[in-house]
């Protein structure tokens, strides 16, 4: 089973992980939106349908790499304060080293292959973020 959604909603990680727990061993990361250098607000744009699609494309990768009976991406999109769930990746398996590099895989390469745009508010201003080269080092590893 993949699950992926995109939605302004705020993340139920106890009801994500539900869905996952088939048996074996359930991976999970939750991602939070940080209050580094004074952002108040983070903002995320993406294109829709072809988001869902790269992380359909990711999720489907990682079931077939690390034969998975279920991966779970949720991302959020629109303005989010410090402090709010912005991401909830998930695997489940039926050994725990197989959830666990493929719980890894998702999160790096979601960083570096999905079309999602970031913006931060800091004292009523805003400005895109760019690319980190530790996010490309990360996704890297698994090409």
């Amino acid at each position: 089973m993949i699950r992926v959604l995109v939605s302004c909603d705020a993340i139920d990680v106890t009801a994500e992980f539900a869905r996952l727990e088939q048996g074996g061993a359930v991976a999970t990361f939750t991602g939070l939106v940080r209050a580094d250098d004074g952002v108040a607000t983070l903002e995320l744009e993406h294109y829709p349908g072809a988001t869902e699609a790269a992380l359909t494309r990711l999720a489907d990768d990682a079931t077939a790499r690390w034969s998975l009976t279920a991966a779970t991406i949720v991302h959020r999109v629109g303005p989010m304060a410090p402090g709010e769930r912005i991401v909830f990746v998930g695997t489940c398996s039926a050994h725990r080293a197989a959830a666990l590099e493929a719980c890894a895989f998702l999160i790096d390469r979601l960083k570096t292959d999905a079309p999602f745009w970031k913006r931060e508010i800091v004292d009523g201003a805003s400005r895109w973020v760019e690319a980190r080269a530790a996010d490309e080092d990360a996704a890297a590893r698994w090409r």
